[in-house]
């Protein structure tokens, strides 16, 4: 029996190690792509007031979709990308607070593709109750 181990780690021992390791740090760069915040300007936040048209609690991202007058006056559906539901819940938010039909402020960190859609900072419920998107989206920067 231990000279059938050593044979196969004499014959495959070192070549299966370097595919692992391989395999390990090609595959972490998809995972670290993932939750890149390039995409949107957080340095020009923008506060949009509008109704939801639905609210998605679900993985990877909640999605709050937004119908709201856009800095132009015109009106626009947003989509908003708030954290993962795990976040979200450990920081107080509930898969049922927010409703289509509700009227909610937003503070995104918006596209820089200019297309209607950010990264949540900050969102205000109709009974006045303010929640953040979690430490990695940061902070709301305007009030």
């Amino acid at each position: 029996m231990r000279q059938s181990i050593r044979a196969w780690r004499r014959t495959w021992g070192w070549s299966v190690a370097p595919l692992c390791a391989a395999i390990a740090l090609g595959s972490s760069g998809v995972a670290l792509a993932h939750h890149s915040f390039a995409m949107f300007d957080s340095a020009h936040q923008v506060k949009l007031a509008g109704t939801v048209k639905s609210f998605e609690w679900s993985n990877p991202h909640v999605y709050i979709e937004l119908n709201a007058t856009g800095a132009d006056g015109s009106n626009k559906d947003y989509t908003v990308e708030c954290a993962n539901p795990g976040i979200l819940d450990r920081i107080g938010w509930k898969f049922n607070m927010i409703k289509p039909g509700d009227k909610i402020t937003v503070i995104i960190a918006p596209l820089k593709t200019g297309e209607p859609g950010g990264l949540l900072k900050q969102v205000t419920l109709p009974d006045g109750r303010v929640f953040a998107n979690g430490a990695p989206a940061g902070k709301a920067s305007i009030k």
